[in-house]
């Protein structure tokens, strides 16, 4: 299995200075992070950590999803995977961290029943690599069929 790349290039102090992020291996951007926007409610523009997982983790768990909807005989018509990621001070350790990962997602799936599609869901939640690496991160899960 293939590495992938990002790299990031900061220039200043922790409140006054600014970076980019560089998609390294797909080569499609590099976006701008700053920790006093990283800290506020309104982005302004610029992406951060926390975002950059939320991506991750949103399409991470619609790709495992899809395939153990599959393997339990459903058919995924549309996966609309939401993940929101939360940033708070770490009181154990000091400065900050992870606070929580909230995975939503309404799918429309044939083959499978409400039932079959939490379970699904479940699955998707535990095996999803992104998952996997944010064990210590507590992950919670909404999931909505649509008829």
């Amino acid at each position: 299995m293939p590495t992938r790349t990002a790299r990031t290039a900061w220039n200043g102090s922790l409140q006054e200075g600014s970076g980019q992020v560089e998609l390294t291996s797909s080569k499609v951007g590099t976006y701008e992070v700053s920790f006093p926007k990283r800290a506020a409610d309104d982005a302004g523009g610029t992406t951060s950590p926390e975002e950059l997982v939320a991506a991750a983790h949103s399409s991470c768990y619609a790709m495992q999803l899809s395939a153990i909807i599959a393997e339990a005989g459903g058919t995924p018509q549309s996966l609309d995977v939401q993940a929101d990621v939360s940033l708070g001070p770490d009181s154990a350790n000091g400065g900050f961290k992870l606070t929580g990962i909230k995975l939503t997602v309404v799918g429309e799936v044939e083959g499978l029943d409400e039932a079959g599609f939490q379970e699904a869901a479940q699955a998707a939640k535990a095996g999803c690599p992104i998952s996997k690496a944010l064990t210590g991160v507590e992950i919670t899960l909404e999931a909505s069929l649509e008829s």
